[in-house]
């Protein structure tokens, strides 16, 4: 008898909708829908330096929809942009330091209004 014998793994994997063994299923993909986000020109982003403990300042990028944004990706961007480190707190972009005119910059080239 086998480690995994008698629990889910031992089964072969079986579809979710029909419940059939995924070598007969005949459900079709699913497709996700493309260009779910709204484009760059319809939204706005609030951009700010802040001072953080110990004199740090970041750059801190608001306003932008999780729902509606590829934010990871965004933030990606700029962090290779600046060369600089940063995080994603909800909707929240941060990347270390004061690189407020390169973000302005690189979010007004991909579309982006601009605020602050």
């Amino acid at each position: 008898m086998g480690l995994l014998a008698g629990t889910i793994f031992d089964r072969p994997p079986h579809c979710e909708r029909c419940d059939l063994p995924e070598t007969e299923c005949q459900c079709p993909p699913e497709v996700e829908p493309a260009g779910a986000f709204l484009p760059a020109n319809r939204q706005t982003a609030r951009l700010a330096v802040e001072r953080r403990k110990h004199g740090r300042k970041m750059t801190v990028v608001r306003g932008l929809s999780g729902s509606e944004s590829d934010l990871p990706a965004l933030l990606k961007r700029l962090k290779d942009l600046c060369g600089a480190g940063g995080s994603m707190a909800e909707e929240v972009l941060e990347v270390q330091g004061d690189h407020l005119e390169r973000v302005r910059a690189e979010l007004r080239s991909m579309g982006y209004r601009i605020r602050g």
